[in-house]
Order: structure tokens, then C-alpha cells, then sequence
């Protein structure tokens, strides 16, 4: 039988070969950027929530690729999944129904906000903001979109337009005309910015991941919803970080009083095994649908191996022991992050966490690059926030055990302790 080994004969075994050919033929800019930045890390083995380089150093993963890998790296359960679906599906034919397809599309409209009828497919998150927005586009007859300042919703067409400049000016995607960004937490602004009666969405990240994870104010969330029906405009809540049950909730916009017009789900939906994104669309933002069901293609959205993984996600995450232990972390971390920030006052300057998605934030306006130079040197790895690398992202896994957990708290702390000194 032909095996990886015989179709990769040429495979690269040794670590500082691959990044040699990782900077000379797949991005330099990136592969320079993590040798440079101290994390010079190429994945081999993955199991759990355990990453082990390829020279041979264990991490534990509090990254979790945005939340791709919340039930662990090959989870045995959804390995098994796709495993048995192999043995009858492939990625299917997107032009005709299929029962994967439609029975994931079911069981997303069951578990969602009330209100939220059809579901689009895509193959990752950025596709799937597109088609969200082109919906609320359709919908409403407008073009603006408004976002938040330092947002981030992907890289494809739409998508990279509502974030940050950094991602849009160099390819020529910042349309300031039709994408309008406000402060997050800012009503006055967003007020201003739908008042007109012209934007087609509001687009948020319930808790913006690549911001560092600023939590939304008290009612902030459920007051740009009552402003989008004042004036016409849908609610877009982009749930790809912070849905599927790392707030305690399945998806976190439940839990401030907002029934979205649509809400996008990716990277944890897949188990980190197949890619598959959805757009959950109301009967407004979904009618094009109805009128014309082809607007829309997406060869590879909604394969239904990935449908059939995302099927075993949803179940894994709706159990009563999974909420159980998100909780129980919850409070663990609330605890003893909140005593590392009592220690250390003026290094490590605020904690920001609902359920598990947390942001540490240091005093300097890079803080985070050194205390993940220290935890990778530990073992541990965790990313610093792009648009504010003041802020540690700290993800753990929603089915982390206790040992692990208090492993990486303990090494966490000498981290904070060890960068606190060469702060001061």
C-alpha cells in the first residue's frame, strides 16, 4: 500500500531543512519572522493539546490556531469520524443536495439564535464573511459596511476590507467609501456611522480575537443591534473565534441579548481535520436563496467529509460534560490569573476573559513578545495579539485535564515573573 513515506520520498526530516525551504519557496516573510521573533518552531507530532517540534521540544498549545483545535490536535473521537466517513463520502457535488450537507445545515439552525433559518457554506472563515456580507448586501440594496477599528474578520475579498489597514492597504482592498470602521465600545461613533441610513451591516466579532480580545462594555452589544433595526441594517456576528463553547455558551452572542440577522461559524467547526465554514442567514439576509440559488458557489464549501466532521463537533460540544469543564476551567484560570496579576501589578496590567477566551495584557506596548519567548522556551505556546501585542492570547482547550492545566498556569507565572524583572 503506498504510504506518505513513498509519496513523499524527498520528505524533509530535519528541522533546519525545512525552514530553509519553507523561506526559499513558501513565505520568507513569515518563516524570518518566527526565527527572528525566537519561535523558530516547525510542528512534527500533534496529539491532544500537545504540539512536539520537530527537533524534538513538547508544547503545550494555548494557541489552538484561533480555536481550531478546542477538543485537542486529532481528537480520537473526530479522527474515527472522518475515518468512517471516508468510507463513503468524498467532498460531494455542490450543485445537488446532499444528506451531510443538510443535515449539518439542520442541526447549526437548531442550535443558533432564534431567527436564523438557512445555511450557506464555505471552506474557511474569510470565505464565509464574504458571502455573510454579500448577503446583508443583497438584503438591504446598500454597499457600506461598518466595522471596528483594529478589527479582523479574514483575508479574502470583503473580509479583508473591514480590518485592519495593515491587511488591506497592501493589496489595494481599503475602500473607505464602502467600509466605515468606529471604535469598538464607541456607541456615539457607530450611531454616526448608521444614521445615515446607507450601511447594508454592522460586522463584530463578538469579542475581537485579533484585537487581543477586548471585552464588549455592558449592553454595548445589544445596543448596536436596537441601532442596525432603527435604521435598516443587518447585524452580522462573526462567531469563528469565540463560538462553539469557549464562553461558556455555545455561541457568545447568546449571552448579551442579541438575536444576529447572521452569524458565521469556521475554524473550531472543522475539529481542526477538514475545512468547512457555515453563514447562518436569517429569512432577509438568506432570500437570494430563494431568487437564485447559483449566486453563490463554492466548490469545496460544505464538503461533506468536513460536514460530517462539523456534525461530531457540534454534538462533542453541546454535551453536558463539556460545558461542565468549561466552566470548571473558567474558574480555575480566573483564579489563578487573577493572583498572577495581583503579583505582578504593574507588568501584567489587566486580564480580559470570558469563559476561555482571555487576553493578558502587559504594560509595554509589546509587552506579550517577550513572556511568549519565555513560555515557548518553557514549553508552552501562546501568540501575542497582531493589532495589539500588548495582549498574550491565552486559549486553552475546552477539554484541557487538570494536570495540564495547572502545568502551563505554573509555567505561565514564571514566565510573567522572569519578563516582569527585565521590565522593571
Amino acid at each position: 500500500m503506498t504510504t506518505v513515506t513513498t509519496l513523499l520520498p524527498d520528505l524533509p526530516i530535519d528541522k533546519d531543512e525545512v525552514l530553509e525551504l519553507s523561506d526559499r519557496f513558501w513565505n520568507p516573510g513569515k518563516t524570518r519572522f518566527w526565527s527572528d521573533a525566537g519561535v523558530p518552531l516547525v510542528i512534527g507530532e500533534r496529539s491532544g493539546y500537545v504540539l512536539t517540534d520537530m527537533a524534538g521540544r513538547e508544547l503545550v498549545d494555548m494557541h489552538l490556531n484561533g480555536g481550531t483545535y478546542n477538543l485537542g490536535h486529532r481528537n480520537p473521537e473526530l479522527t474515527a469520524t472522518l475515518v468512517e466517513a471516508l468510507g463513503r463520502f468524498d467532498i460531494g457535488n455542490h450543485h445537488f443536495p446532499s444528506v451531510a450537507r443538510a443535515a449539518l445545515a439542520r442541526e447549526l439552525v437548531a442550535s443558533a439564535p432564534p431567527g436564523l433559518k438557512h445555511v450557506a457554506y464555505g471552506s474557511g472563515g474569510g470565505e464565509a464573511i464574504d458571502i455573510a456580507l454579500k448577503s446583508a448586501r443583497y438584503a438591504t440594496k446598500r454597499r457600506k459596511i461598518v466595522s471596528i477599528v483594529k478589527g479582523y474578520h479574514g483575508h479574502t475579498g470583503l473580509a479583508v476590507a473591514t480590518g485592519d489597514a495593515r491587511y488591506a492597504e497592501i493589496f489595494l482592498a481599503d475602500q473607505p467609501d464602502e467600509f466605515v470602521q468606529v471604535p469598538f465600545n464607541d456607541l456615539e461613533a457607530m450611531e454616526a456611522a448608521l444614521a445615515p441610513g446607507d450601511a447594508a451591516a454592522v460586522i463584530l466579532e463578538t469579542i475581537p480575537a485579533t484585537y487581543g480580545f477586548p471585552m464588549p462594555a455592558p449592553g454595548y452589544l445589544r445596543a448596536v443591534k436596537d441601532l442596525c433595526d432603527l435604521h435598516g441594517t443587518l447585524y452580522v456576528a462573526d462567531e469563528v473565534q469565540t463560538g462553539l463553547m469557549r464562553t461558556g455558551e455555545l455561541w457568545a452572542i447568546s449571552k448579551h441579548d442579541v438575536q444576529p440577522d447572521v452569524l458565521v461559524t469556521a475554524k473550531g467547526l472543522s475539529g481542526g481535520l477538514y475545512p468547512v465554514s457555515a453563514v447562518l442567514l436569517g429569512e432577509r439576509a438568506g432570500g437570494w436563496l430563494e431568487e437564485d440559488g447559483f449566486a453563490h458557489i463554492s466548490t469545496f464549501g460544505g464538503a461533506e467529509l468536513g460536514c460530517v466532521v462539523a456534525l461530531k463537533v457540534l454534538e462533542m460540544t453541546q454535551r453536558v460534560e463539556t460545558a461542565v469543564r468549561v466552566a470548571e476551567l473558567s474558574a480555575l484560570f480566573a483564579e489563578r490569573l487573577g493572583a498572577l496579576r495581583d503579583a505582578f501589578p504593574d507588568w501584567l496590567v489587566e486580564v480580559r476573559q470570558d469563559g476561555l477566551v482571555m487576553g493578558l495584557v502587559f504594560a509595554t506596548a509589546e509587552g506579550a513578545k517577550p513572556v511568549m519567548r519565555a513560555l515557548y522556551e518553557s514549553g508552552v505556546w501562546a501568540i501575542f495579539s497582531s493589532l495589539d501585542p500588548r495582549v498574550l492570547q491565552w486559549k486553552p482547550g475546552l477539554l484541557l485535564d487538570d494536570e495540564t492545566a495547572l502545568r502551563v498556569l505554573d509555567r505561565l507565572e514564571a514566565a510573567v515573573a522572569r519578563t516582569a524583572e527585565g521590565h522593571a
